[in-house]
């Protein structure tokens, strides 16, 4: 829990203390609910743990399907609106802003044919997603890599890659990996 706590420290200026952390902050709720529902999940237990689910959603604003596989240290900033899908795999080190959503492109025809498939993104570690973003479907986003606000991401994303615009599109960056709020640093330059 630490440095769960010091990671959100090291990534929100806004962070004055742990305590603040702890009580005020819906992402952090929501990821430690989380954590109970997908163990009710992976145990058999799919009503209990959407029960779980969907009270965290209620008081946190946030949802995240029982099924979905998290890492260390995510931090969901702000977090009203995000959506994380049941196949979603989330790196560690991952910074998600509010509104953002990690989906499925699966129709509902024929929902039986599709249970058991990998239906929403894999995000690598160290990637910061910008509010509103969408990243839809089984696609993978590499490490370090950057989502724009608003960005529509349906293709895979490589490693160390800036993606803006929508349907979104790659960008060069000076970044290197450092963390820039928002997905997107004053260096970008369209190529």
């Amino acid at each position: 829990m630490n440095d769960f706590i010091k990671s959100i420290k090291e990534r929100d200026p806004a962070a004055k203390s742990t305590l603040s952390i702890v009580l005020t902050y819906p992402g952090v709720k929501a990821v430690f609910l989380h954590q109970i529902a997908n163990f009710f999940h992976v145990a058999g237990f799919d009503l209990i743990a959407r029960i779980i689910s969907q009270t965290s959603r209620f008081f946190t604003g946030i949802e995240i399907h029982p099924g979905a596989k998290i890492g260390k240290n995510l931090f969901i900033d702000h977090g009203m609106g995000v959506v994380i899908g049941e196949t979603s795999e989330i790196g560690n080190d991952v910074t998600i802003y509010h509104a953002v959503t990690l989906g499925g492109i699966s129709p509902s025809i024929d929902s039986e044919s599709q249970r058991h498939e990998k239906r929403h993104p894999t995000i690598g570690n160290n990637v910061v997603i910008g509010s509103g973003a969408q990243i839809i479907g089984p696609v993978k986003v590499g490490d370090g890599s950057r989502i724009a606000s608003n960005a529509v991401v349906v293709k895979d994303v490589e490693e160390n890659t800036t993606m803006v615009g929508v349907p979104a599109k790659a960008v060069k960056s000076r970044n290197k990996g450092n963390f820039t709020p928002y997905g997107v640093d004053q260096q970008v330059k369209d190529e």
